[in-house]
C-alpha cells in the first residue's frame, strides 16, 4: 500500500484467472496486446508460464476503498533469470558469491517476449501515478523478503518516473521500421538509397521466384495443421539456437482462440506443405513480430516472412511501425533501424544497488554511443542524394 494513499489495497495473484478481464483491460488498454488477459491467460492455460519454466505468477491488483481496481502489474516470482532478454546473471552471481541471496526474485514483464509496452498499467480515469503502483510493488518485495523487482521492456514515460522514484535505469536496444506514410512497398523502397533499394529488390525477387507460396493468416484463419506445423518450426529454431522450449505446443491454438485477429502469421508453403512461419501480433499501431522458424533452405525466405511481408501488412493497414523482436544487426539494411529499449530495477541491499548502479551509469553510456553508431548505417537515402 502506497504511504500516500492509505485507502489502496494491494493483492498478490497466482493467476491471471484470478482477476476480472474487464478489471485488468480496464488498465492494461488495447494498444499492446501482450499485456492483455487474454495473452497472458493463454500463456498461463497452456503451461507455457508456470512451475515448468519456473514463472510463477504474482499479478498484483491496487484496489481503491470501494474495491474497484485502479491498476495492476504482470508480475512473476523467478528463481532464475531466462527467457527476459534483459540480462541480470552477472548482477545474481556477484551478489550470491558475496553472500546474498538474489533468487527468488519479481519480475514485471511479458513472459518470453521482448516487447516493449506498459508494464504499470493504471485506469485512465485514476489518478495514480505510475510511483504510486511501483512504491506498492517494492512493499511487496520487502515484507516478502525478496532481493528485487525488476520491470522490463517498460515505457519510456514510464522509465523516466520510475528513475525519478529512485528505480535504477537501464537502456537496451532493438530494431524498429516506421513508416513514413508510404503508400506502398515500393514507396518504401524509394526512400532508400540505390545500392539498398536494388539488394533489397533481389532478396524478395529471389525469395519469391523459389517455388514456394506465400499466405497471411489471422484468427480463424489459422489452423489446427497450420499451428502444428509452426510449432515444429518453433522447436526446430529454440533447439539451434537455445535448447529450451518455454512455449507449449498448446500456446499457439491457445493464442489464435483468445486474440483472434490480433494473430497474424505469415506462412510459406512448398507444394503445399508448410516449410516456414512468422508469428505476429497486432496492436493498435504496431506489428509485433515474435516467432519464427523453417524446414529446408530457401534464399532470403527469413528476410521475407519476418521483415518485408511485415511492412507490406503495415502499410496495406495504415500502421505506425513494425517491431521485430530481439537482437539482428542485420535488420538495419532492410529498414529496420535502432531503437531504445527501457527496464528499471530497484534492488533491496544497498551495497548491491549501489554496485549496479555504477555499472548501469556507464552501459547507458556505452548503449547510446552504439544506437547512434548504428544509425549512421542507415540505408535511407541522405539529403541531396
Amino acid at each position: 500500500m502506497p504511504d500516500d494513499s492509505p485507502a489502496l489495497t494491494l493483492t498478490l495473484h497466482k493467476s491471471i484467472a484470478e482477476i476480472p478481464a474487464a478489471d485488468w483491460d480496464a488498465c492494461a488498454g488495447t494498444d499492446n496486446p501482450f499485456v492483455s488477459h487474454a495473452f497472458l491467460s493463454a500463456i498461463e492455460d497452456s503451461g507455457s508460464a508456470g512451475p515448468r519454466t519456473g514463472w510463477l505468477p504474482q499479478h498484483a491488483v491496487l484496489r481503491d476503498g470501494e474495491e474497484r481496481v485502479l491498476a495492476a502489474a504482470p508480475m512473476y516470482a523467478k528463481s532464475h533469470s531466462y527467457g527476459e532478454y534483459v540480462f541480470d546473471h552477472g548482477w545474481a552471481h556477484a551478489f550470491e558469491r558475496a553472500g546474498g541471496r538474489y533468487y527468488p526474485k519479481l519480475q514485471v514483464a511479458s513472459p518470453f517476449s521482448p516487447v516493449p509496452g506498459p508494464r504499470l498499467l493504471i485506469r485512465p480515469d485514476s489518478r495514480l501515478a505510475p510511483a504510486g503502483l511501483a512504491g506498492a510493488l517494492t512493499q511487496a518485495a520487502d515484507q516478502l523478503g525478496l532481493s528485487s523487482v525488476h520491470i522490463t521492456f517498460c515505457t519510456e514515460a514510464e522509465w523516466q518516473a520510475l528513475g525519478e522514484a529512485g528505480w535504477l535505469q537501464r537502456i537496451g536496444l532493438q530494431f524498429h521500421w516506421q513508416n513514413h506514410g508510404y503508400a506502398d512497398f515500393d514507396g518504401f523502397l524509394a526512400a532508400l538509397s540505390s545500392r539498398k533499394r536494388k539488394s533489397l529488390r533481389r532478396e524478395r525477387r529471389d525469395a519469391n521466384e523459389a517455388g514456394l507460396e506465400f499466405l497471411t493468416l489471422r484468427g480463424a484463419e489459422i489452423g489446427r495443421a497450420e499451428w502444428n506445423a509452426f510449432y515444429e518450426f518453433y522447436t526446430s529454431t529454440v533447439d539451434r539456437k537455445w535448447g529450451s522450449a518455454y512455449l507449449t505446443r498448446d500456446f499457439f491454438p491457445l493464442l489464435g482462440e483468445r486474440l483472434g485477429d490480433a494473430v497474424v502469421l505469415m506462412l510459406a508453403r512448398h507444394r503445399g506443405r508448410p516449410v516456414a512461419g512468422a508469428l505476429n501480433l497486432l496492436g493498435t499501431d504496431t506489428l509485433y513480430g515474435r516467432n519464427w522458424g523453417c524446414t529446408g533452405d530457401w534464399p532470403f525466405l527469413h528476410f521475407e516472412l519476418c521483415y518485408y511481408r511485415a511492412i507490406d501488412f503495415a502499410i496495406t493497414h495504415g500502421l505506425a511501425r513494425v517491431e521485430a523482436g530481439a537482437q539482428g544487426e542485420h535488420k538495419i539494411q532492410r529498414g529496420y533501424l535502432p531503437q531504445p529499449t527501457y527496464s528499471a530495477h530497484w534492488i533491496a541491499h544497498t551495497g548491491l544497488r549501489h554496485a549496479v548502479a555504477e555499472f548501469l551509469e556507464v552501459e547507458r553510456l556505452e548503449k547510446q554511443a552504439q544506437i547512434a553508431a548504428l544509425a549512421e548505417q542507415s540505408p535511407f537515402r541522405k539529403e541531396g542524394e
